[in-house]
């Protein structure tokens, strides 16, 4: 890579890191707030869920938005949103500013995959490498935000980790406004694709009907409900979980002390905030097998397999978790190893469903579906958690997934293959 390409994906991956240190830190800060804001775990899914929804359903917007300010601009303004928003989080004295607060990180967080990913496509020359880093930092992240934000909390109170949390946005943003690069100079060896994405760009309301039309009229439709079913599991488990562990592991570590117990750090001292950063970590391995699977195996293939195992793990969770404390690792890491190998396949899957000159706009309905209309996941198991239970919960996760698999071997029967996998040139999360 040159120097314009390493400025780029230095700036892309540090802001991408930001955004889901974030994402995945609000589970953590919840366990807290249900004491704070006296309120029900499952009413305050329901609040989240509001501000994560937004994550997903800007995107689209932010995407038409980043074609005419460019992508600089609208990053920058994403991590000060984000910061911030945590910031005034940090501060909410009522359960209405904590909601606000979240509805501000969610709009201004959504802003960030479908910019960050065309500053990659038009900037940088060597555009496989750029993207491997960008989902690295991704990864880093969604492992290391719960774990800082977890230790954080051994020391200081929740209100000053939010407003800690928000310091590296606003200096990666500071950061942003000193760099310096050409965020066209990826597309000047590439003329024909520069051209195809002019084409298509979506300038006005009938243009973006029109080619979401031609797009959906495709087997993307089905693509697009496999996606959507992801998201709903992968918000619905990964907000709950926290307070999940918590309850599970109450039986095995109840009397373990690793501080003193008159010390303020005991107090703040919660195992499944780990447990839970485990599950995270183990995910980016699951990562990694997921993208060597997408050049060995039929993208269709490996989501059937994936999903029906993730069903299949879904329904084994409370059974394995009451044997004790090794089945209960086992099977959340199995959980986590799964949840996040499924990612890599179905980004590849998305690019062989989708014409090249339509890319651009089926990522963005891509984020919409995952992030958006997913985040009523959080929503949909909250309810089902407080009212049948934990195994009712897990239960609904799977059909989730069952469904899934059941569309993505609709896909696999159907006989049809797109493009090479290697198409897909683009990173998730």
């Amino acid at each position: 890579m040159d120097s314009n390409d390493r400025a780029i994906v230095r700036f892309a991956m540090l802001s991408h890191a930001m955004v889901h240190t974030y994402e995945l830190s609000i589970p953590i800060l919840m366990l807290l707030w249900v004491d704070d804001f006296s309120i029900s775990i499952g009413s305050l899914a329901v609040v989240v869920s509001i501000g994560y929804a937004m994550f997903g359903l800007g995107a689209l917007p932010a995407g038409i938005l980043a074609d005419i300010y460019g992508s600089r601009l609208l990053i920058v303004c994403c991590l000060v949103g984000m910061g911030g928003s945590f910031l005034l989080l940090s501060a909410a004295p009522t359960l209405p500013v904590l909601l606000f607060a979240l509805v501000c990180w969610g709009i201004t967080a959504s802003i960030y995959h479908p910019a960050g990913l065309s500053l990659i496509s038009t900037g940088v020359v060597d555009r496989g490498t750029a993207f491997a880093y960008h989902g690295m930092a991704g990864n880093a992240g969604i492992a290391l935000g719960p774990l800082a934000t977890a230790l954080l909390l051994l020391v200081v109170d929740w209100r000053l980790v939010a407003a800690l949390l928000s310091i590296p946005a606003l200096l990666v943003a500071a950061y942003a406004l000193r760099a310096r690069f050409d965020e066209t100079a990826g597309t000047e060896s590439r003329q024909d694709i520069a051209d195809l994405n002019d084409a298509t760009s979506a300038s006005s309301l009938l243009e973006l009907w029109t080619g979401s039309k031609a797009l959906f009229a495709t087997g993307f439709s089905i693509v697009f409900v496999i996606v959507m079913l992801n998201g709903l599991f992968y918000r619905g488990s990964l907000t709950l979980l926290p307070e999940i562990l918590t309850t599970m592991l109450e039986p095995f570590v109840g009397d373990f002390q690793l501080f003193d117990p008159d010390s303020p750090m005991a107090e703040e001292f919660e195992p499944s905030r780990y447990f839970y950063t485990g599950l995270l970590m183990v995910g980016i391995g699951g990562q990694y097998v997921g993208g060597t699977l997408t050049e060995r195996v039929p993208t269709e293939r490996g989501l059937v397999v994936a999903f029906g195992s993730l069903a299949l793990t879904a329904l084994a969770f409370v059974p394995a978790a009451r044997l004790g404390l090794a089945s209960l690792a086992l099977v959340s890491a199995v959980l986590g190893f799964l949840l996040f190998m499924i990612q890599p396949l179905y980004q590849v899957t998305i690019a062989q469903y989708s014409p090249a000159n339509a890319r651009g706009l089926s990522y963005g309905f891509t984020y919409v579906g995952t992030f958006g209309i997913g985040a009523f996941g959080a929503a949909i198991t909250g309810i089902v958690y407080e009212r049948f239970g934990t195994f009712a919960m897990f239960a609904t996760l799977a059909g989730f997934a069952s469904l899934a698999a059941l569309l993505s071997y609709s896909l696999l029967a159907s006989g049809y293959r797109g493009e090479p996998s290697s198409a897909a040139g683009a990173d998730d999360d």
